[in-house]
């Protein structure tokens, strides 16, 4: 019989990286709405880890079984760290980047530093326990690709966005991939695999 673990989210492109990871483990990932939990708490923390707790306890607290919640964003090193944790009402969803670019359209290339950074809180009956990732690259000049969401088309990682990496490309790559990955050993570990 599977391991069941809730991921607290509904996103599908967030669902399919946390199952592609966590596969080999023999873990069914459900979404939020999957395992019956009705929640949208107010993510009012002021730091990743914040946020992302906050989403774990309030499914947990609904459903009862293993539940992990990511709270990501992008840190730009021109905008002092923005949009940081607020990168998902940075601005109206589909406008990210365009407002992005917007901001550093006189940034030159040596300051568009940037860095997706994730952590994903892991919470079952024993507590929880943290596990974070990071993927630096810059931030372009032009949106490309369409295989990513968010701030995919405009982070650069060497001569290409993240939007136009396969799907294993960025899992192997990604903060959020980093941060699953960590999961993993840890999971794997805590089952004596």
């Amino acid at each position: 019989m599977k391991t069941k673990l809730v991921m607290a989210t509904n996103n599908a492109n967030k669902l399919r990286e946390a199952r592609e990871i966590l596969a080999p483990l023999g873990i069914e990932v459900l979404s939020q709405r999957e395992a019956g939990a009705d929640c949208d708490p107010d993510e009012n923390g002021a730091t990743f880890a914040e946020n992302a707790k906050i989403k774990a306890q309030a499914v947990f607290d609904a459903v009862g079984l293993p539940t992990i919640a990511d709270d990501s964003g992008l840190c730009v090193d021109a905008l002092g760290g923005a949009p940081g944790v607020h990168s998902a009402r940075y601005a109206p969803k589909g406008q990210e980047c365009g407002k992005l670019l917007g901001e550093l359209k006189d940034v030159p290339e040596s300051e568009r530093g940037a860095a997706f950074r994730c952590t994903i809180c892991y919470m079952d009956g024993n507590g929880h326990t943290e596990f974070t990732g990071s993927c630096e690259g810059r931030i372009g000049y032009e949106q490309r690709g369409s295989n990513g969401f968010g701030y995919d088309p405009v982070f650069m990682v060497g001569d290409k966005t993240m939007a136009e990496l396969s799907a294993d490309e960025k899992n192997s790559i990604s903060h959020r991939g980093a941060a699953l990955r960590a999961l993993y050993r840890f999971l794997k570990e805590r089952n004596g695999d």
